[in-house]
């Protein structure tokens, strides 16, 4: 598990730890998953490692280190991601190579450096958290473009380590009502903006990561054995991803 200090990757974490299962989670910082773990009151269930996703061999040595710790693998979440720049004029070449290592190459790393322990362990399940953002337009262009290739990658992994009993699949959240960040912040500062943002759901709420959490459980488990190549939408039918309302 990418991102699995907090926010929706903390949420995972602990949903797939309340289910019985050993999870290795990494993150940038060191306190932060510690923080998790305090919160948990985890054992050597949970693994943990700090490191940037954007460089390959840390995140290769985490694999490494956590099938080694576990005796294999049987899926992988890559839930780590963002964006960096702003507009097309302002946004540089940097911009946008650190935008596509984060959301594609980290992906893409993580897929290959898992899929020896899947085919070891007879298949196993590939989950990346994408987002709406991936085909519904909105600010900036450099992340929906990476949110974009994810799923197409989805597409095309499921189809190359399929017959190796692989399935890739990818969930794609709506805005996320996470304490302390955007929407939230929003709420409190701005009501009538976030009013206005609401607008964008049928049921003027916004997703929770709990919400969110439950379908990666569940594309990770035997009971969706029969899923591969799926973007899964979980977003209580938002329609413009961002409150610039396109």
């Amino acid at each position: 598990m990418t991102g699995g200090s907090r926010g929706l990757g903390g949420e995972v974490v602990r949903l797939l730890l309340a289910e019985g299962a050993r999870v290795a989670a990494c993150a940038r910082k060191a306190e932060s998953l510690d923080g998790l773990r305090r919160s948990l009151g985890a054992g050597d269930e949970l693994f943990t490692q700090p490191l940037d996703v954007t460089e390959p061999e840390r995140l290769e040595q985490f694999v490494v280190s956590a099938a080694a710790s576990f005796g294999g693998l049987d899926g992988a979440v890559a839930c780590a991601g963002g964006a960096r720049g702003r507009g097309i004029t302002e946004a540089t070449p940097e911009d946008w190579a650190v935008t596509w290592a984060l959301n594609v190459g980290h992906f893409a790393r993580l897929a290959a450096s898992v899929t020896p322990h899947l085919r070891a362990s007879g298949g196993g399940s590939v989950v990346v958290v994408s987002s709406i953002s991936g085909w519904k337009p909105g600010p900036q262009a450099q992340y929906g473009a990476s949110k974009a290739a994810q799923l197409h990658m989805v597409s095309s992994l499921a189809r190359e380590l399929g017959p190796h009993g692989i399935r890739v699949n990818a969930v794609s959240p709506g805005s996320m009502m996470i304490p302390g960040k955007r929407w939230d912040r929003m709420r409190q500062e701005d009501p009538v903006a976030y009013e206005r943002f609401t607008a964008e759901f049928p049921g003027r709420e916004l997703v929770r990561p709990e919400e969110v959490a439950d379908v990666i459980a569940f594309l990770l488990s035997h009971q969706a054995r029969a899923v591969t190549g799926v973007n899964l939408p979980v977003d209580r039918g938002q329609n413009a991803p961002t409150a610039q309302g396109y």
